[in-house]
C-alpha cells in the first residue's frame, strides 16, 4: 500500500519531521518510529500521522478542524458558516437530510479514518470558546494485536456566545474498529458514531439594533444589550450511524509476470437521524401565520443499505468491482397535513435497488480512474458517473483532469415539509424535476511552484430556498427550482514564498457565475493571505510560528440564514462584504505539544463595524482564544 506522508516530511519545512520511538505492541518490531502511526480514510488511503507545526496545521485548529477557506463563520462557535463557495458536483445518487446549515460538524462516512499503531495513540485538543464553555476533543486507539485496532474518540462543545440566545452545545462520539487475518485473506472494519448538534436561535438583530451595531456606539459594545429577532427558539440535529465493511479473498493467482486477486465483498449501513425545530412561545411576527401554539417541527430520516460486490485486482487489467446495493429509505413525519388549499403528505418511502462499479489502473506516471452508479427505482431516480486521469511529471509537479456527471433529485427538504408555522409547509415530489449536473475539472499541485484547481459546471434545475418577499419582520421564503440552465466557473490558486524564517501563503479564489437570474451568488473573489516567522529555539526545544492572517472577499448578494429550517436562502436585497479581517497568532511545539494562541478580528474596531456573517447577523467581534493538541505516544 503506497503511503500519503501529508506534511510529516514537507519540502521546504525544515521543522516538518518527528522522531517519536517507543516500545511496539505485540506483532511489531521491538522500537517505534512516527512513521508507523497510520490512519485510513474510507477508500483506504493512508497517511502517517502528523504532529509537525505548519501553517496549514493552524488553518485547520478550529471547531471543525479542517482548512475552512470559502466558510464565514457565525459569531459564536459552533454555530452555522456561510459558504462563500459553491461546489456543483457530489459523487450521490441520493438526496441529502435537510437542515445543511447544521450539518458541518456532523460527521459522515467519509469523514471517519481508521488506524494502525504499534503503542496507544492519545490525542487532546482544547480550544476556548465564548464567554462560558469551551471545545475538547479526546481521542484514543491502540492495536491489540498486528491484526486488530480500535478507537475511541468523544468531541464536546458548549460556548454561551456573547449575543442572546445564541448558546451552542454538541456531542461527537467515535467508534471504530479495524482486523485482518493473518494471512490477509480477510479484512474488516466499522464504526458506530453518534451526534446532537443543539443550537438556540437567535433570528439575527432586529433592523434598529443593526444600525446600533454598524454606529460603533460604546453602549453597545456589550453584545447582549442587543435585543433578538427570536427569544426561545431552539433547534437540533441527532443522528446514529452503524457501519460494518468487510471482504474475502477467493483467488490469488501468482506467475513470474502477474498476480491476480479476487475478492468478495460486502457492506451494511444503517443511518438514523432527526431534526428538531421548537419554540415555547410562538414568533407570528417572524415566521407567520400559526397551524397552532405548540411549535414542534420534527422530521426523520431513516436510511438502510447493504453491498454485495466483486472486486478483481490484475497487474494489467487494473483495479475493478462491481457492487448490487439494495436501499431502504424512510423520511418524513408522524401525520398527514390537511391545509385548506392542499394536502400535505407524511412520508417519503421506498426501497429499491442499484448498482455501482469503479475502475483504477496505473501506468508508469499516468493513473485512470473512473465510477459509476445508477438506481434502480422509479422514485429515487438517479445516476453518477465519474472519470479522471492523473499525471505525475516528476516529484515536484503533477496534473489531473477529469469529468463527472450527475442527476440526483433536491434534498428531502425540497420535497416534503411540514411545520407548524403555515408558511413552511410544501410538497414537490411529483413537481421537481432531478438535478442534472455535468463538471469538467483541471487541477496543477506543486508546492514548488503552483496549486491550482479549476473546474467548470453546467447545472440543469438548480433548487434553491429563495426570499420570496419580506413585510416588516416577516420573511416568505420557499423552495424553488431554477428552469434553465446555469454555469458556475471556480479558479483557485495557492502559493507559498519562503525567504529564509519568514513565509508568505497566499490563497485566492475566483468565480463566476452565468444565469439569467440571480439564483445563485457568490463573492468574485475570496483572499487569503497569511505572513508569518518561524524558527526553533531553546537549542531546538522548542519551534515557534508567528504570523498575521489577512481573510476577505468582494461584495456581494450574501445569503440569509432561516433558523426554522437551518437552511441558507437566496437573497437579492442586502449586499454584505469587503471587510478585512485579520488574526494575530503565535504558535508553538514542544516536544509532542502544539500550542495555539490567537488574537482574532483584532482590526475590528478600527476598520468599521460592518462585518456579517449573514444579512442581520454580525460576524464575531475582536477577542483571544487559546488551544492546545497534545498527543501521547505509550
Amino acid at each position: 500500500m503506497k503511503l500519503n506522508r501529508g506534511n510529516a516530511k514537507r519540502t521546504g519545512n525544515p521543522f516538518g519531521e518527528d522522531s517519536t520511538k517507543s516500545k511496539k505492541s505485540t506483532g511489531f518490531d521491538k522500537l517505534a518510529s512516527i512513521d508507523m502511526y497510520l490512519q485510513f480514510t474510507k477508500e483506504k488511503d493512508s497517511a502517517i500521522v502528523d504532529t509537525t507545526l505548519t501553517i496549514l496545521k493552524a488553518y485547520k485548529f478550529n471547531y471543525l478542524q479542517k482548512d475552512n477557506f470559502g466558510l464565514m463563520p457565525f459569531a459564536n462557535i459552533g454555530q452555522t458558516y456561510n459558504s462563500l463557495t459553491f461546489n456543483s458536483f457530489q459523487n450521490k445518487t441520493l438526496p441529502l437530510f435537510g437542515a445543511r446549515a447544521r450539518h458541518y460538524n456532523y460527521l459522515e462516512s467519509d469523514d471517519i479514518k481508521y488506524y494502525e499503531v504499534p503503542t496507544p495513540w492519545t490525542r487532546l485538543t482544547y480550544k476556548t470558546a465564548f464567554e462560558q464553555g469551551q471545545m475538547l476533543d479526546a481521542f484514543f486507539t491502540v492495536n491489540l494485536s498486528k491484526q486488530f485496532n480500535f478507537s475511541l474518540a468523544y468531541k464536546g462543545l458548549r460556548s454561551l456566545g456573547n449575543y442572546q440566545n445564541t448558546l451552542t452545545s454538541s456531542g461527537n462520539f467515535r467508534f471504530t474498529s479495524n482486523y485482518k487475518s493473518k494471512n490477509n485473506k480477510y479484512q474488516a472494519r466499522g464504526h458506530i458514531v453518534m451526534q446532537d448538534l443543539l443550537n438556540q436561535e437567535n433570528g439575527g438583530l432586529s433592523v434598529e439594533d443593526i444600525t446600533n451595531f454598524e454606529s460603533g456606539n460604546e453602549d453597545f459594545l456589550d453584545r447582549s444589550v442587543f435585543d433578538p429577532n427570536l427569544q426561545n427558539a431552539e433547534n437540533v440535529l441527532e443522528g446514529k450511524r452503524f457501519v460494518f465493511e468487510q471482504s474475502y479473498r477467493l483467488i490469488k493467482e501468482i506467475d513470474s509476470t502477474n498476480t491476480s486477486t479476487l475478492f468478495v465483498f460486502n457492506t451494511i449501513n444503517y443511518d438514523d437521524k432527526y431534526f428538531q425545530f421548537y419554540e415555547n412561545t410562538t414568533s407570528v411576527a417572524f415566521f407567520g401565520d400559526i397551524l397552532n401554539n405548540d411549535i414542534n417541527d420534527k422530521v426523520t430520516l431513516e436510511n438502510f443499505n447493504t453491498s454485495l460486490g466483486l472486486s478483481y485486482n490484475n497487474k494489467y487489467i487494473g483495479d475493478l468491482s462491481f457492487a448490487v446495493n439494495y436501499n431502504n429509505i424512510n423520511y418524513g413525519y408522524n401525520s398527514t397535513l390537511f391545509l385548506p388549499t392542499q394536502i400535505i403528505p407524511n412520508r417519503i418511502k421506498n426501497d429499491f435497488f442499484s448498482v455501482e462499479a469503479n475502475y483504477h489502473k496505473k501506468i508508469k506516471s499516468v493513473t485512470v480512474s473512473g465510477s459509476g452508479a445508477f438506481n434502480l427505482s422509479e422514485v429515487f431516480k438517479g445516476n453518477t458517473l465519474s472519470g479522471q486521469i492523473d499525471y505525475n511529471l516528476n516529484k515536484d509537479l503533477s496534473f489531473s483532469g477529469g469529468i463527472n456527471i450527475s442527476s440526483t433529485l433536491p434534498n428531502y427538504n425540497f420535497l416534503l415539509y411540514q411545520s407548524d408555522y403555515i408558511n413552511y409547509n410544501w410538497y414537490n415530489l411529483q413537481d421537481f424535476e432531478n438535478i442534472r449536473t455535468q463538471q469538467l475539472q483541471f487541477n496543477i499541485r506543486s508546492d514548488k511552484y503552483l496549486n491550482l484547481s479549476f473546474d467548470l459546471s453546467n447545472i440543469d434545475n438548480y433548487t434553491y430556498f429563495n426570499l420570496e418577499s419580506v413585510t416588516d419582520q416577516n420573511k416568505i421564503i420557499k423552495p424553488k427550482q431554477y428552469d434553465n440552465q446555469l454555469q458556475y466557473i471556480r479558479l483557485k490558486a495557492q502559493k507559498e514564498f519562503r525567504l529564509g524564517n519568514f513565509g508568505l501563503d497566499n490563497t485566492i479564489m475566483y468565480q463566476n457565475v452565468l444565469s439569467e437570474v440571480n439564483v445563485l451568488n457568490v463573492p468574485d473573489l475570496i483572499i487569503r493571505n497569511t505572513l508569518y516567522y518561524t524558527n526553533q529555539l531553546f537549542k531546538k526545544a522548542m519551534t515557534l510560528q508567528t504570523g498575521v492572517t489577512l481573510n476577505y472577499f468582494t461584495e456581494y448578494n450574501m445569503n440569509g440564514y432561516d433558523p426554522l429550517l437551518a437552511e441558507f436562502y437566496t437573497q437579492n436585497q442586502i449586499t454584505i462584504g469587503g471587510f478585512p479581517r485579520l488574526d494575530f497568532f503565535i504558535n508553538a511545539k514542544i516536544r509532542q505539544t502544539r500550542i495555539y494562541l490567537m488574537a482574532e478580528h483584532f482590526n475590528s474596531s478600527f476598520t468599521g463595524y460592518n462585518y456579517f456573517s449573514a444579512p442581520d447577523s454580525p460576524y464575531r467581534d475582536f477577542s483571544i482564544r487559546f488551544g492546545v493538541v497534545w498527543d501521547f505516544f505509550l
